[in-house]
């Protein structure tokens, strides 16, 4: 007799209508400096989003770059620049990873998750690259 263990999967409506598991991360502040040239920082959330809220507390003139994928935040492609003192609107993304990089010395990242494992992103056979709604590929384009 065969056994069945069903699971929410990615397009599960109801994962998406409830109010979200909180996370909330502060003070964030080991963003490198863009003149640096390293690779941005990665966030790992432990479920799949729901939402995301980002506040740059950072003194003057601290920009926060983010976005979905290394490549890019890292190559000004596929990303989203926050000045010191501002917040993101609220992003209704399902992700698993957030990347950042800029001149920031604290920010907070709260986010509302779902019930879903990550496993439901993070896999060949919805992300070929491996991780992510990347919004990118690992190919610089340019």
């Amino acid at each position: 007799m065969a056994t069945y263990n069903y699971k929410a999967g990615l397009h599960n409506v109801g994962s998406y209508q409830v109010s979200g598991i909180p996370f909330v991360s502060g003070g964030i502040t080991q963003a490198p400096s863009k003149a640096a040239g390293g690779d941005p920082h990665e966030i790992t959330f432990p479920q799949v989003t729901r939402w995301i809220v980002i506040n740059n507390g950072g003194d003057a003139d601290e920009d926060l770059e983010f976005g979905f994928s290394s490549n890019g935040v890292k190559h000004n492609t596929n990303k989203y620049i926050l000045g010191s003192g501002q917040q993101s609107p609220r992003l209704e993304v399902k992700v698993t990873k957030l990347y950042y990089t800029g001149s920031c010395t604290g920010f907070t990242i709260m986010a509302g998750l779902t019930g879903l494992e990550t496993s439901t992103i993070d896999n060949p056979a919805i992300s070929p690259l491996g991780s992510n709604w990347s919004g990118s590929t690992a190919a610089v384009v340019g």
